[in-house]
C-alpha cells in the first residue's frame, strides 16, 4: 500500500505539485493553459529602434516600417521634436554648411596661407 503522502502529492508537470488546496507553480505567469502561449508581440524595429515592431503583422507601430514614409502626425509636437533632423548623427548633413561656403568645390588643393607662412619663418 502506498504511503498517505503519495496520494496528496500528484504531479502532472515536473514543476507543479498539488498539496490539498494549495498548488505550487514555478512558472508564475498565471493559468497553466497559458504556458505555451506567445508572450511577446513586439520586438525592436531596425529603423526607429523602438520596441514597436509587431512580429505577426511585420509592421512597426511607431514608424510604420517597412513602409517608405515615416509615421508622423502633427498632433504630437514633442514627438516630432524628438525625431527630427539634428537629433541623430547627421553623417552627411553635418558637413554641408562648410561645403556651401566654398560653393561645393571638390578635387582641389587648398592654397597655403601667406600669414601663416610668414609667422613661422
Amino acid at each position: 500500500m502506498a504511503p498517505h503522502n503519495a496520494a496528496l502529492i500528484s504531479s502532472t508537470h515536473s514543476t507543479t505539485k498539488k498539496l490539498g488546496f494549495l498548488q505550487l507553480d514555478s512558472h508564475g505567469k498565471g493559468n497553466r493553459k497559458l504556458w505555451k502561449r506567445r508572450n511577446k508581440t513586439h520586438t525592436l524595429c531596425v529603423r526607429c529602434g523602438r520596441r514597436s515592431f509587431h512580429l505577426q503583422k511585420s509592421r512597426c507601430a511607431a514608424c510604420t516600417y517597412p513602409a517608405a514614409r515615416k509615421r508622423t502626425y502633427n498632433w504630437s509636437v514633442k514627438a516630432i521634436r524628438r525625431k527630427t533632423t539634428g537629433t541623430g548623427r547627421m553623417r552627411y548633413l553635418r558637413h554641408v554648411p562648410c561645403r556651401f561656403k566654398t560653393n561645393f568645390r571638390e578635387g582641389t588643393q587648398a592654397a597655403p596661407r601667406k600669414t601663416a607662412a610668414a609667422a613661422s619663418a
